[in-house]
């Protein structure tokens, strides 16, 4: 599944709900934004490595296809993968095994990928930047979520829900009143469900 959608937006809440509605439910969810890391990196911490593989490692590494095994595993911001991991990936895609960095033997496992990006995979595409054998595999289903500017009648649901979550702490704050709530519907929220979100724990704070 590829779930497309503008920063903010809720893209991993999303993945998380597909993974508990799924007869993979009681298996591992395993999150990793491929944007955070270099290339190298990003093969490590997927595919795991031998001990020894490299300097440093001391130890053999389960990466996160392997810990996500019989379970999802949600690739962020899979736009910005480097063209090397991608090839990577897709070899898993097509063959369903994986090679730890440093180990000559395959590792068959049963993931579902789950994957999101904010950018236009298509133009990445014509641009060299993202393989063409690797879109059309990893959008089987497309799930494009809105801005939140364009589902204003989500505003009031999510205030509530920012509301009574307590994670945080306690909220002397309940509820808002009518006015302020036409205003928060009215604006644009160009931050999305995240600046929404930061915006209900301001109220709780102040």
């Amino acid at each position: 599944v590829l779930i497309g959608g503008p920063s903010g937006t809720g893209k991993e809440v999303l993945a998380r709900l597909l993974h508990q509605s799924s007869s993979r439910a009681q298996g591992p969810f395993i999150a990793f934004n491929t944007a955070c890391l270099p290339d190298s990196m990003v093969e490590d911490m997927l595919f795991g490595h031998e001990k020894g593989s490299f300097t440093g490692a001391i130890a053999r590494f389960d990466g996160y296809f392997a810990q996500a095994d019989g379970g999802t595993l949600f690739l962020d911001e899979i736009g910005e993968m480097g063209l090397e991991a991608q090839a990577k990936l897709l070899r898993f895609l097509q063959e369903g095994e994986i090679y730890r960095v440093g180990g000559k033997a395959p590792i068959q496992v049963n993931v579902r990928i789950v994957s999101a990006t904010n950018r236009d995979l298509e133009t990445q595409v014509k641009n060299g930047k993202f393989r063409e054998d690797l879109f059309y595999r990893l959008n089987t289903v497309t799930l494009r979520i809105a801005p939140l500017r364009k589902r204003p009648g989500d505003v009031a649901l999510l205030i509530q829900h920012f509301l009574k979550d307590d994670k945080l702490g306690i909220s002397i704050v309940k509820s808002i009143s009518p006015e302020a709530m036409r205003i928060l519907q009215s604006y644009q929220w160009p931050g999305n469900v995240r600046e929404l979100q930061n915006t209900v724990e301001r109220f709780k704070i102040l």
